[in-house]
């Protein structure tokens, strides 16, 4: 059993990570007009953040915590079929959510007003609320390790939550940019960035009220695999796709290494 004089340290600590989604998404507060540029950059940067997390950290970390419970080659093929989980269970999802474009027929070109055609905000609206639900199922099981970990040892829950929150800013600038540019409201964007952060207090407390004596390694091994498939999915299928259609290649896949390097240099830091 975990010790109940560490909650409040291990709440407030899981609550700053997660909220630290939000920071990410204020960067909308800078944008002050429209430029198919930036938003290229900014869709391919976050697909770079995607898939570092996804194909470096998470999967490995699940093969990781999979193998020590199950042995190397049963832990692997575990991890497979937990990844390949994650991308059928949103690739469910899309086809349940109604879009209301053509994606074969997408026009890039803004407005003369120098707003978005009312099929492309659509777009980005529902990739904006496809990222609210990646980063909302990313988050949660993070918030059961940071929160379990700080209940356990204050100063090991304040390492992960550290790197909890570096991880969190890009993934809110993800959320935030597609929302502000479909719908023109800073607030409704950074809203939305929040929201998807407030996952991680809220797997905390379920993880300790809930889960606490049975999440092991196994089962947070399928769980950062299942999320790997689902991050990896929204960026091939939705992230990058949007990217290119705005017709600045080049800059999307310099976003592309670029959100892959901050994400190194995140995790070579701490």
């Amino acid at each position: 059993m975990l010790s109940d004089s560490n909650f409040p340290i291990a709440l407030l600590l899981t609550l700053i990570a997660g909220l630290s989604t939000g920071l990410g998404g204020v960067i909308v507060l800078f944008t002050r007009k429209f430029s198919t540029k930036t938003l290229s950059f900014a869709l391919g940067f976050s697909a770079g953040v995607m898939l570092f997390i996804s194909l470096t950290e998470l999967f490995t970390e699940a093969c990781s915590s999979l193998g020590s419970a199950f042995g190397d080659k049963t832990g692997m093929l575990y991890t497979v079929l937990a990844f390949f989980s994650g991308i059928a269970l949103i690739a469910l999802i899309d086809n349940v959510i109604p879009s209301n474009d053509n994606p074969h027929e997408y026009s890039a070109a803004p407005t003369p007003e120098g707003c978005l055609p009312e099929a492309d905000s659509s777009r980005l609206m529902r990739l904006g609320l496809f990222s609210v639900i990646a980063i909302a199922i990313h988050n949660f099981p993070e918030g059961m390790a940071t929160f379990v970990s700080a209940m356990e040892n204050p100063q090991t829950g304040i390492s992960i939550a550290a790197a909890v929150a570096i991880h969190n800013i890009p993934e809110g600038i993800m959320v935030a940019i597609p929302i502000y540019y479909a719908t023109r409201k800073k607030g409704k964007a950074v809203g939305n960035a929040f929201l998807s952060g407030l996952a991680e207090p809220l797997g905390g407390v379920i993880g300790y009220l809930l889960l606490s004596n049975i999440f092991d390694k196994s089962l947070n091994g399928v769980v950062l695999a299942a999320v790997a498939g689902i991050m990896t999915y929204i960026a091939l299928d939705e992230l990058l796709p949007s990217a290119e259609r705005f017709g600045h290649h080049h800059l999307s896949i310099i976003g592309v290494i670029a959100g892959m390097a901050v994400m190194a240099a995140s995790i070579i830091l701490i």
